[in-house]
């Protein structure tokens, strides 16, 4: 089975400083799978035009094919409708959406606005830009020593000055997966709005915006085996279509002069300019390569290499995992004693094994643990026990020439 997965994705035959790749920085983004790969160049070749705007038969069949993965993304994440769904660049522009209109809507001087201190900086920063701007002021729930957010804390900061939450589904740099469910809840029974960044999830886990009573959700193709540069919010479709535009151009707009312009119907008014068509269409075959595995395969290989791996890095000496939350996805974060992550990085690239190293766009998580960075290791499908077999290895040649 292993196998027919990886003969799907050709960047898998690469061979790195003579070396067969082992890819691990899935975390980062994950490869690509032959389907999607020719879904795009199909669209270029046969299917190019601009949509929406045409009546010619290129603009009527990009334009069908462009709204089909609007109505799919909709089904992957059950949300009620396909207007809910906004496609942006990806998750960053997502939460930069939202915290840009929702700050001019509803943020004023005494707002709160929450966060964790696991969140990725996409997650951190406009809020920050919010906040400064409309004079509210950042909260930060605390992450304890396994790596999980602490909850009583969390419960202690809702209060009726809180404007929104913002948290992560899944901790990029930890892998712990949070219960977003019930912080929605907590933060529900005050009326208080939560988005979740849901990067980290959407190729791990099957992800319910209605069960989980998510007012908006945020995920990037990227990281679930689709090209890069196409994401989306969900948002619920009351709350979205009370928000302001987050940019002006054309396609957001019902009617323009120069007195007065009223906006278009959702999602339209959300999505500005000429989109992302020939990368959303690719999208989908990605989603469609998810539900075909489906998840209970996905979970069932992913658990066998985070268990197999934890237990051959626990093999090394001076290995430090940072983080070890009861529920993880997907990615194993640690250090090795006297050991710069930068420089085990560097070391493993010479094997052909790529890991991210580095503060993994969370510094205030690092600082929170007292530590420069992590190695990361993340997995996915395509990966296998034997390719963790080659990182152990080349980190055991590591550990003897740096030490």
């Amino acid at each position: 089975m292993n196998s027919q997965i990886r003969a799907q994705f050709p960047i898998l035959e690469r061979r790195v400083n003579n070396r067969p790749l082992v890819y691990f920085d899935n975390a980062a983004t994950t490869q690509k799978p032959v389907r999607v790969i020719e879904a795009l160049d199909r669209y270029y070749r046969q299917m190019n035009s601009n949509i929406h705007r045409g009546v010619h038969f290129l603009s009527q069949e990009a334009t069908s094919a462009y709204e089909g993965v609007r109505q799919q993304a909709a089904r992957f994440i059950n949300a009620p409708d396909h207007r809910s769904i906004i496609f942006t660049r990806g998750t960053t522009e997502s939460v930069n959406l939202v915290a840009h209109s929702f700050g001019q809507a509803r943020l004023k001087p005494g707002s709160e606005v929450i966060v964790s201190e696991m969140e990725h900086h996409s997650n951190i920063v406009p809020w920050q830009l919010a906040c400064e701007r409309y004079g509210a002021s950042l909260k930060v729930i605390p992450v304890t020593d396994s790596g999980e957010l602490d909850l009583e804390v969390y419960k202690e900061l809702l209060n009726p000055n809180t404007a929104i939450v913002a948290v992560t589904h899944v901790s990029n740099a930890l892998g712990t997966v949070n219960p977003v469910k019930e912080i929605i809840f907590l933060a529900h029974r005050l009326g208080v709005p939560v988005l979740i960044d849901g990067a980290q999830a959407v190729a791990h886990l099957p992800v319910d915006v209605q069960d989980l009573g998510a007012d908006f959700y945020c995920f990037s193709s990227h990281k679930m085996y689709g090209p890069m540069g196409i994401g989306v919010l969900y948002g619920r479709e009351q709350l979205l279509g009370s928000l302001p535009p987050y940019q002006g151009g054309g396609e957001m707009i019902d009617r323009v002069s120069f007195e007065k312009t009223t906006y278009n119907e959702l999602p339209f008014r959300f999505e500005a300019g000429t989109p992302n068509v020939g990368d959303a269409i690719a999208f989908s075959e990605a989603m469609h390569f998810i539900e075909e595995l489906g998840f209970e395969t996905l979970n069932k290989h992913e658990e066998v290499l985070l268990s197999y791996a934890t237990d051959r890095l626990r093999e090394l000496p001076g290995i430090r995992y940072i983080g070890e939350p009861h529920v993880r996805s997907g990615v194993i974060s640690f250090m090795i004693r006297g050991l710069h992550p930068y420089d085990l990085g560097m070391i493993l690239d010479k094997f052909g094994v790529a890991v991210r190293t580095g503060n993994h766009c969370a510094q205030p998580l690092m600082e929170r643990f007292g530590i420069p960075g992590t190695v990361r290791a993340s997995f996915s499908v395509y990966n296998t026990t034997d390719e963790i077999d080659i990182m152990i290895e080349a980190l055991e040649k590591a550990i003897e020439m740096l030490q």
